[in-house]
């Protein structure tokens, strides 16, 4: 098994609780990444920001760490999507999902929780094929 340390990713996981953070470990042929709340790109802060924005951060760091991974979102195999329960998200989650994955979507599953412990929305979880790209 293989932690990979994503910049500055695992920095601003770091500010937020004890110890290194690794959100992806490959295993088996797999890569694992963790869930992620949409971290401000320029700060490294969970703000609130509009739904729309929120989803492509959280699908921006997917495919930064897919790739630090050494695959890519093209070997995306399933996504496990936690939002919190407005009917509009889904919706406009599929808007900006559609955008990182035109071709040929991964296996999904997109699941209502209640909150979060912070001003965010969402959060995705995946697994893909490692060594690819």
């Amino acid at each position: 098994m293989k932690r990979i340390r994503v910049e500055p990713i695992s920095t601003w996981l770091e500010r937020r609780r004890k110890g290194p953070a690794y959100p992806a470990v490959v295993a088996g042929g797999l890569v694992y990444l963790s869930g992620l709340p949409p971290f401000d790109p320029d700060t490294g802060d969970v703000r609130q920001l509009p739904f729309e924005r929120q989803a492509e951060i959280v699908l921006e760091q997917m495919k930064r760490c897919v790739e630090a991974a050494g695959s890519s979102l093209s070997e995306v195999i399933k996504c496990n999507v936690y939002c919190t329960p407005d009917p509009a998200h889904f919706a406009a989650f599929n808007k900006v999902y559609d955008r990182y994955f035109q071709d040929e979507a991964p296996a999904r599953i997109f699941v209502h929780v209640p909150s979060w412990p912070g001003p965010f929305d969402v959060e995705i979880d995946c697994v893909a094929l490692a060594g690819h790209g």
